[in-house]
């Protein structure tokens, strides 16, 4: 699954996925860059 990364600054393609649900109940997925290690989430797919 592709997300954005702040730290480099473009999409790419989560590490390490996970599907979570968010404090006010919304579904979306966490994850890791695989270039620079940094956490990557996505809001609305899981």
């Amino acid at each position: 699954m592709q997300a954005y990364c702040v730290k480099c600054r473009t999409k790419r393609e989560m590490k390490d996925a996970k599907s979570i649900t968010m404090k006010n109940g919304k579904p979306a997925a966490q994850g890791v860059c695989p270039n620079c290690s940094t956490k990557m989430f996505r809001i609305g797919k899981s």
